[in-house]
């Protein structure tokens, strides 16, 4: 018999963690595919790992695993798919915006043959405009500069098989968007239309700076487009003040030029230029950085503490990614 994992990663989510296992213990119960819940603590400060560690307790299917320090959403579901053991793993949020009762029909798509199901956006509910905003234009950024595949709605909620588990946990980057890996990866996919629905309770951890980090991740890492157009707006710079110098030469040889250019002008042509400079600078710091960050060899994650049926030969108090590959 299969096994699908229902991975989910959760910080501070003490309000719907009790309702999440309600309905993800009844979707298990009318699979025909044995169960597995692996739930990712990213360092809650709450309720949340009292109530995850008591359900892994008393549940065989259920393993817990918390990490050290706030890793974020996408470093914590990579934990999830290293520890799930399925046949097919869903990455499922704890706050209920993705029903889980979907998966069943990500689980139909799979039975078909698709490696990667994606549960794709048709509308959202309950988000503030200037959530759909950000999410429409990073959305359409990456369709253009990165991943022309990428649903035009996005989708965050997917199932994926065991071979497309095994390739993504053997791809050591880190600062990348695990989503976008997995649409770079390739395979068979497949798509599912969803609403996503409001939040059950709480609020969004999903702020500002993390969605910006997110998208600066997900260009570098997936697209060369900056540095292109940094070399193209360098060399038009360079063309525009050749042909600048090229007319005031000619207009002073000519003598239909007298008169200095002006000192606002030059100032212009200055702080614009200096502007130009720091920002390319900026791009290139970009990629120096997580150049330097992969070097290091940093895991993506530290593992603080684990419930449920250990692998054997595993130390899982201080198991990290890097230990395991050694």
């Amino acid at each position: 018999m299969q096994t699908i994992s229902v991975v989910t990663a959760f910080f501070n989510e003490a309000q719907n963690l009790p309702v999440f296992r309600d309905r993800v213990l009844a979707l298990l119960e009318g699979l025909k595919e044995r169960g597995e819940v692996v739930l990712i603590d990213d360092h809650s400060t709450d309720g949340s790992s009292d109530f995850a560690k008591q359900w892994a307790g008393k549940d065989a299917r259920v393993k817990y695993i918390r990490l050290s320090r706030n890793s974020g959403s996408h470093a914590a579901f990579s934990a999830g798919l290293t520890y799930c053991q399925g046949d097919c793993a869903v990455l499922l949020a704890a706050d209920l915006q993705d029903p889980p009762e979907t998966v069943r029909q990500l689980l139909d798509r799979w039975r078909e043959g698709n490696d990667v199901v994606w549960a794709v956006r048709a509308a959202r509910e309950g988000e503030s405009w200037s959530t759909k905003a950000f999410a429409k234009a990073y959305y359409w950024l990456m369709r253009r500069v990165a991943l022309p595949s990428m649903p035009a709605q996005g989708a965050d909620f997917l199932l994926m098989d065991r071979k497309v588990i095994d390739a993504y946990n053997a791809i050591a980057e880190k600062n990348t968007s695990l989503l976008a890996m997995i649409l770079w990866m390739g395979f068979r996919q497949a798509f599912v239309p969803y609403v996503k629905q409001a939040r059950h309770g709480g609020r969004s951890k999903w702020t500002l700076a993390k969605k910006l980090k997110l998208f600066v991740d997900s260009v570098v890492s997936f697209s060369y487009v900056p540095i292109r157009a940094m070399s193209l707006l360098g060399m038009g710079m360079a063309l525009a003040g050749f042909l600048y110098a090229s007319f005031v030469v000619t207009g002073r040889l000519g003598g239909w030029i007298t008169t200095g250019t002006g000192f606002a002008a030059l100032m212009t042509t200055v702080l614009v230029g200096q502007g130009i400079t720091m920002m390319m600078l900026g791009v290139l710091g970009e990629y120096v950085w997580r150049t330097f960050d992969e070097a290091r060899g940093r895991p993506r994650y530290i593992v603080e503490e684990y419930v449920g049926s250990a692998q054997a030969g595993e130390n899982l108090s201080l198991w990290t990614p890097a230990r395991r590959a050694s």
